[in-house]
């Protein structure tokens, strides 16, 4: 019985040593998997040969924080992803899309990949295939901001040059209610306020006094009231 008891607990203690590693133990085994070359010390194919052995599919998502451009070996743990193969390739697309590692750090990661000969035909097809779709979705998400910044700049400029026309009392009938309750919001958020936000006392008796001026159009109250 004791001996099977032992047999027991060495299997738990190989089946944790196989389990995820810390941080510090996976920076450590990737700044080790670094090689002397033409451009100094870096990685490089032995570095991935040396790493697909090192390290398990139970580091990848320990390597997709390491990649990011915020770690000193980002670069190591791109090299340490690719070396894991067809594991990895999900792990690189949900990391990208949730934006926890750079669109383009993501496709080079699966370039490495693609040309790893550790890796199977199919994963390394895979590998291609998977490229290619984060470089469309990178396109299109960069396509959407660019267009909502467009947009925003318009919008910003056509509710300011509405402000304007509230010094004029003649212009200032020709905006709609809408129009009126943009360039009230705006202001809110030039003081860093929102309607349903907290405010002081004194800061919702200004707030109030902007609405009946700027949306509501009612003469404005002298200061002291």
């Amino acid at each position: 019985m004791k001996t099977k008891a032992l047999v027991a607990f060495l299997a738990l203690v190989c089946a944790y040593a196989d389990a995820a590693k810390s941080p510090a133990k996976i920076r450590s085994i990737i700044l080790n998997a670094r090689h002397l070359g033409a451009h100094g010390i870096g990685y490089n194919t032995r570095s991935m040969e040396k790493l697909s052995v090192s390290l398990s599919v139970e580091d990848i998502p320990a390597l997709i924080v390491l990649s990011s451009g915020r770690s000193d070996v980002a670069v190591g743990a791109q090299f340490a992803l690719a070396a894991q193969c067809d594991p990895a390739i999900p792990a690189l697309h949900d990391a990208a899309v949730k934006h926890q590692i750079d669109f383009l750090d993501a496709e080079d990661t699966l370039s490495l990949m693609a040309e790893f000969h550790e890796c199977s035909p199919d994963s390394r097809a895979k590998a291609l295939a998977m490229h290619e779709s984060l470089r469309q979705l990178n396109a299109e998400e960069s396509a959407r901001i660019e267009k909502d910044s467009k947009q925003k700049a318009e919008d910003d400029a056509r509710i300011q040059q509405n402000g304007m026309k509230l010094l004029d009392p003649e212009q200032a009938k020709t905006l709609t209610h809408e129009e009126r309750l943009e360039i009230y919001r705006r202001s809110l958020a030039a003081m860093g306020l929102t309607e349903d936000g907290p405010m002081t006392p004194y800061q919702k008796q200004i707030t109030e006094r902007m609405y009946r001026s700027m949306v509501l159009d009612e003469a404005r109250a002298a200061p002291n009231q």
